[in-house]
């Protein structure tokens, strides 16, 4: 009997959601994934600083703040930019453990979808473990506010706005500098709430392809998601207030707003910010990346645990249901039981 030849698979392209955190990656990323991109298998769920949900790979997150530590850096270090690449053996194996775990959160996915901000410094590396796999990419940017980032990151890390719009600005160059040769939207974020059809049709014109499967159930579903209660930190354009840190902030914004609207502003902005904030790392870098990288160990280790606990939590609360269930069915079969007894019990009387 002939045996028929495998069916080759069919071709994979990742969506990556890149950019600095709280810019609106979540919301985009649920807009991918309501149009069909495949979220990975573990993925963080909501709290109180984002009750709809992070829809943020928290393995992959994990692995990156570990990969950011070993190269003296971390998540909130505002000089995560440019990447920090180890030695040859040390890379390999980061590579190595990148891409296994790349096959157990998308073991099956055709349109793999990767949100979590610290691949965007870390994108080198992550671009390498893609093209080993032959999964292309397509990227899509949020472009927010950087004082309404800070703000967020104000309420939740305690941060200063000084730190939070440096951050911010390296994360934006650096999700710029690596994607400049694969297709890539971006996104304003304010825009994206009040008109996600637009956006998302400037996304696949950027992209030169539809979305997956937007269908108008799933549309529907963007609508009661996409609401204006995603809307906060209101800020008005007060970065120069910050020194240099706002001086820099403020170029790299101009390019991404006029970018986001459509325009083509001069690169000499981004590479005037470039060149301010490598000045400033070589001055004080070493001095902010140590206190960061120890701070995101504690973070990290926190995250693992906060995600242990919601298995736990799951697998108490199915324990409770099937104990819930057997205690009903005790009861159904003793209310039998009863049943059967009285029965019995008239027969003998009647006897």
């Amino acid at each position: 009997m002939s045996r028929q030849p495998a069916r080759p698979r069919a071709a994979r392209t990742a969506y990556l959601v890149l950019g600095m955190h709280r810019s609106g990656t979540s919301a985009v990323t649920q807009l991918l994934a309501l149009a069909g991109a495949e979220l990975p298998a573990n993925v963080m769920p909501g709290d109180e600083h984002n009750a709809k949900g992070y829809f943020e790979p928290w393995k992959i997150a994990i692995f990156n703040d570990e990969r950011l530590r070993a190269a003296g850096s971390a998540w909130d270090d505002p000089f995560a930019y440019p990447y920090r690449p180890l030695d040859a053996d040390q890379e390999q194996a980061w590579l190595e453990a990148a891409s296994a775990l790349f096959d157990e959160e998308f073991p099956k996915a055709t349109w793999p979808l990767m949100k979590d901000p610290r691949a965007t410094v870390l994108l080198p590396m992550w671009r390498r473990v893609l093209e080993s796999k032959g999964v292309a990419a397509r990227c899509v940017i949020p472009v927010r506010h950087p004082l309404a980032v800070a703000g967020s990151l104000r309420r939740r890390d305690g941060f200063a706005d000084e730190k939070s719009v440096l951050v911010w600005s390296a994360y934006m160059l650096a999700a710029e500098a690596y994607t400049r040769d694969l297709p890539r939207a971006f996104v304003g974020y304010d825009a994206l709430l009040a008109d996600w059809r637009a956006e998302v049709a400037r996304i696949e014109a950027a992209h030169g392809a539809p979305l997956p499967k937007l269908t108008p159930k799933s549309a529907k579903e963007v609508d009661s998601f996409l609401t204006a209660d995603l809307r906060h930190n209101a800020v008005s354009d007060g970065l120069k207030a910050l020194g240099w840190a706002g001086e820099i902030a403020a170029d790299v914004f101009a390019w991404f707003e006029a970018k986001a609207a459509g325009g083509d502003p001069s690169m000499s902005l981004l590479d005037s910010a470039a060149a301010r904030l490598a000045e400033r790392a070589r001055d004080m870098g070493a001095l902010i990346s140590s206190t960061t990288r120890d701070l995101a160990a504690v973070r990290a280790e926190l995250m693992e645990a906060r995600a242990r606990l919601d298995v736990a939590r799951a697998f108490e609360a199915e324990a409770r249901a099937d104990i819930a269930r057997l205690e009903e069915g005790w009861r159904a079969a003793q209310s039998l039981l009863d049943d059967i007894d009285a029965e019995l019990d008239a027969a003998l009387a009647e006897e």
